[in-house]
């Protein structure tokens, strides 16, 4: 069913997308699969920057990942079956989570501005005020209380001036924060940093090829078969009760510094938790059935039963808000996916170079 996007204004600025009851009753069974994304429309983000004259780099660590074949995908979730055998070159991936660091020295640089940081075009939102159409980004709020699970809506603001600078809203800050991932990117702004950088986004087979590093077979998790290790929180997502309480046992409420956790065998940080992360790859359910065995690169567009008419990329990894009560797309081989202008203050990315 056609879904028309709309600009609402509630006591605060809420972008969001209407759905029948009866398409929420579809897709709950599977709530998981859509995480913090369905909710979550385009910007209408058709201001373009100009390409960027400038070239780059960034110091972080990059580690080299052997390449060879494994078997992609997961028994649990329906978009990523069949598990299929799949085999990569090597390639160098970044340690961690581009940081706002990083990231701040790009924008130095070139003046890039980002999806978020752009004008809203009232030609896009006919019969609005043109006053109310302010630049700004989705940002996850924990309500006080909900009514089930499925209007998305109780969690997801639209926050008038939220952008990588100020993730949760104007009053916010990445002062003190610099050495956590960025956030607030749509698809571009991630792109954008890696060709700056002489880098690229990883393919969707190659970031899971890193995040299982040599060792992982069939476990719920890329780390083991149990959720924490020696009593010791293994990634930074969310516990408690979703999506009202959170009681922090990992020590984090939203972001964390990158390389707060462990990392895997080829020693890549925050492969599971703390954001989402973007891969090139278009998104597709049905993708696996016809994936190629060789470096895939993904199907040549997006198609997603649940929003027919969204442009959306693979984001791997989970976030810190991600649980098991609802979006356990965290764990290994899981699939999530992002509507390309649609940025939030849970994703992020990382970069790879083919070697």
């Amino acid at each position: 069913m056609k879904r028309s996007y709309f600009l609402s204004l509630s006591l605060g600025l809420l972008l969001s997308v209407p759905a029948t009851a009866q398409e929420h009753k579809q897709h709950s069974p599977d709530s998981a699969m859509v995480c913090h994304t369905e909710a979550i429309p385009s910007r209408f983000a058709k201001v373009k920057q100009a390409g960027l004259k400038s070239k780059g780099s960034d110091a972080v660590k990059m580690v080299l990942v052997p390449g060879g074949t494994f078997r992609m995908g997961a028994k649990d979730f329906p978009d990523a079956q069949p598990i299929h055998e799949v085999e990569v070159a090597p390639f160098y991936i970044d340690e961690h989570e581009v940081t706002n660091a990083q990231y701040a020295a790009f924008v130095e640089a070139t003046g890039y501005v980002t999806v978020a940081e752009r004008p809203l075009d009232p030609k896009d939102f006919p019969g609005v005020d043109p006053a109310v159409l302010v630049p700004g980004s989705a940002v996850f709020t924990a309500p006080t209380a909900i009514q089930g699970m499925q209007n998305h809506l109780q969690w997801w603001d639209y926050v008038a001036g939220a952008n990588w600078r100020h993730p949760q809203g104007p009053a916010s800050s990445i002062a003190d924060k610099m050495d956590h991932p960025v956030t607030q990117l749509a698809y571009e702004d991630a792109e954008a940093y890696a060709k700056w950088a002489g880098k690229r986004l990883p393919t969707e087979a190659e970031w899971e090829f890193a995040a299982k590093a040599g060792t992982h077979t069939e476990e719920t998790y890329y780390w083991g078969t149990e959720k924490l290790k020696d009593g010791k929180w293994m990634a930074n997502i969310f516990q408690g009760t979703f999506p009202t309480s959170n009681t922090k046992a990992d020590g984090f409420e939203t972001t964390a510094p990158v390389k707060s956790f462990p990392a895997n065998a080829y020693g890549l940080y925050d492969m599971e938790g703390n954001v989402w992360e973007w891969c090139s790859d278009f998104y597709r359910p049905d993708y696996y059935q016809q994936s190629p065995k060789n470096n895939p690169q993904g199907p040549k567009d997006s198609y997603d039963p649940q929003e027919p008419g969204a442009i959306k990329r693979v984001q791997r990894g989970g976030s810190f808000l991600c649980n098991d009560q609802y979006c356990e797309r965290y764990k290994a081989g899981s699939r999530g996916k992002g509507e390309v202008n649609s940025p939030t203050n849970n994703v992020g990315f990382r970069c790879v170079k083919s070697k």
